[in-house]
């Protein structure tokens, strides 16, 4: 008796080839930490970290498992990085998982957490780009002059969107 073939028997089966697949490796072994780090710094939560980094590297295996052509592969992680936290710092505040109380009344002397609650919160309300910015700088270390070559701006214009940020920033925090 002859076993009946099937169209998905005939199917070639498409295997990544092993330097694709090490070179991969190779990428997430030097940055994975920067990732991570950068995320728990952002979002406060391990757990969402996690997420964070296991979205930057699909994102990056998706689009072929190289970044070759960045001419600062951890300059690029980081804001990656950032740019995920901001997204699940949006999602949070969506589904209102956090357990800040907007209707509890403010003690004059708050807790660090409850501030750094606080604050992630108003940088979910930022657009993508200023809260990158924001965070690039300030949670991140990146100089002005980084920061203008990354974003493709002039050096004061970063300065000045900054400053611009820190006060939305205040008058969120403030409601």
């Amino acid at each position: 008796m002859t076993p009946v073939s099937t169209q998905i028997d005939e199917l070639p089966i498409l295997m990544p080839s092993t330097t694709r697949v090490a070179g991969f490796a190779e990428l997430y072994e030097r940055h994975y930490e920067a990732v991570f780090r950068a995320a728990l710094r952002v979002t406060g939560n391990p757990a969402d970290a996690e997420d964070v980094l296991q979205t930057v590297f699909l994102r990056v295996l998706a689009q072929g498992g190289d970044v070759e052509d960045v001419a600062l592969p951890a300059a690029y992680f980081r804001r990656a990085a950032v740019n995920a936290a901001v997204d699940v710092l949006r999602r949070r505040e969506l589904r209102a998982d956090s357990v800040y109380d907007d209707s509890a009344p403010h003690a004059a002397v708050q807790s660090p957490l409850l501030l750094k609650e606080r604050l992630r919160r108003a940088i979910a309300v930022l657009d993508s780009e200023d809260a990158s910015l924001f965070l690039l700088r300030y949670v991140e270390g990146l100089s002005n002059e980084e920061l203008a070559g990354m974003f493709k701006i002039e050096k004061n214009n970063v300065a000045v969107r900054l400053h611009r940020i820190r006060q939305r920033l205040q008058t969120e925090m403030e409601r």
